[in-house]
């Protein structure tokens, strides 16, 4: 939550998110289904309309007043049947009742013919900003109508997560901001209008299904009468649009030119401001700059493996394994890929000792350590071949699950040879969700608020 600034309306940020739903209801592993192919990984979508209700009921238990919310927005591929509404919040509304997430890689093919479509990956680049990629949008649509026309072809409308999201809230199909709008492969990023080249590469009449972009400080209209009914909101409270992840944690974050954001919880990001290899509109100050992206499947989900099978599932035997290497790990050296990853474009374990030879296993202090160096050694060496020097005036800005670990992010100051600082609050796309919900009402109070920054070594871990 966030309160910004004397005198300004209430508004929220809020991750939702339910161990239990997932577990009881959904028999899912981390919030997804990973398909026998280990390429296609999918989600429930009833299971995040469950958690947003679970959360919900959960603030009202606890006495929140609702009625003091004056906007709110959030962050987070679902489809709509034709003729349903958004209010009847069942299944038989969705024409796909388990959606592709950002983890599924099983669309190589659809990335290649979308590329051929318009030119090769620098001509998709030149217009999208972003060569294909497996988990976006378009090319997961085209996946669905080559396989699936029939499903296809009863689909009324097309969202993201999160403008999924912000239909619940809305009542109504609520459209896609140009923020996670960019990272469709889609959208024709210099205009923020879909690319007619693009669309007709991926499906027929997809624009249709999509609606138009919209600026990601829009209020999209007051929030639906099922919640002023059920949970007391006020009528009169706006529902911003909502955006994507990535691009919330930046306007939590408040990057300055030059700052390197790591995130450690759902997966290891590096957003630099002053480079690219995928572009995406900045959620919060669009015409200001935009985002350069990069993201990485393989962090949390590698570290919370290893942490189970070398350190009982305990981050303190976890990171008293990590202090008890020395740095550079003796020579020993790993890269960790459970799911097949993004950049670069591998999969599985490998281990390489002081010599420079494969092998098949370390002793448990020197894993845990090789996990962690490597991580950061990748990022650091893929951000270099793009062209970031790491200077004097370099911060790298830690958050997200892995910036409470202190030991952790030791190693990832020593990888950059960079002070690392962290954000007062680790969830910095709930903190980004809300400083955009205040920014719908009053823009001129975010561009202007502050974000205090604590080094490493002054935190009380």
């Amino acid at each position: 939550f966030g309160e910004l600034g004397e005198g300004c309306s209430l508004s929220i940020g809020r991750l939702v998110s339910s161990p239990r739903v997932n577990a009881v209801f959904f028999r899912t592993q981390g919030g997804v289904h990973v398909h026998s192919d280990r390429l296609t990984v999918t989600s429930p979508v009833l299971m995040w309309v469950k958690a947003l209700d679970v959360i919900l009921e959960k603030m009202k238990s606890s006495g929140f007043n609702f009625s003091q919310v004056r906007a709110l927005s959030g962050a987070g591929q679902v489809s709509f049947k034709r003729g349903r509404t958004i209010a009847l919040r069942r299944s038989a509304c969705f024409s796909v009742s388990d959606s592709p997430v950002w983890m599924d890689s099983s669309t190589s093919s659809q990335c290649c013919s979308l590329e051929e479509a318009v030119g090769g990956a620098q001509g998709l680049a030149d217009i999208t900003g972003s060569r294909a990629y497996e988990r976006f949008t378009g090319n997961q649509i085209a996946k669905i109508y080559s396989q699936e026309p029939e499903v296809y072809a009863q689909t009324e409308r097309i969202s993201l997560v999160s403008s999924f999201a912000a239909s619940l809230f809305l009542g109504a199909y609520a459209p896609i901001d140009y923020s996670d709008g960019s990272g469709m492969n889609l959208l024709q990023i210099r205009d923020k209008i879909w690319s007619v080249s693009c669309l007709g590469a991926c499906a027929p009449g997809l624009e249709k299904k999509l609606g138009c972009a919209v600026p990601s400080s829009s209020i999209l209209g007051p929030i639906s009468p099922y919640y002023v009914q059920r949970y007391g909101f006020n009528p009169d409270c706006k529902v911003v649009a909502f955006t994507g992840d990535n691009p919330a944690s930046l306007a939590g974050m408040r990057l300055g030119e030059g700052d390197i954001a790591v995130s450690g919880k759902t997966f290891l990001q590096v957003n630099v401001i002053d480079w690219i290899n995928s572009i995406l509109l900045h959620a919060l100050i669009i015409f200001l700059f935009c985002l350069f992206v990069f993201s990485f499947k393989n962090g949390s989900l590698m570290r919370e493996k290893i942490r189970d099978d070398f350190a009982s599932g305990s981050w303190d035997e976890f990171s008293k394994a990590l202090t008890s290497t020395a740095i550079g790990n003796y020579g020993n050296l790993g890269f960790y890929f459970y799911v097949l990853e993004i950049t670069p474009e591998a999969v599985g374990i490998h281990r390489f000792n002081r010599d420079n030879i494969k092998v098949p296993k370390f002793p448990k202090e020197v894993e845990i350590r090789a996990l962690i160096e490597g991580q950061f050694m990748a990022k650091r060496i893929h951000a270099e071949k793009l062209g970031y020097k790491i200077v004097p005036k370099t911060r790298i800005l830690a958050t997200g699950g892995a910036s409470h670990n202190k030991d952790i992010l030791q190693v990832l100051s020593d990888v950059f040879n960079a002070p690392v600082y962290t954000i007062d609050t680790a969830n910095s796309a709930c903190l980004g969700c809300a400083y955009r919900a205040i920014h719908g009402k009053k823009p001129s109070l975010v561009i202007d608020s502050p974000v205090s920054y604590r080094p490493v070594s002054n935190l009380p871990f």
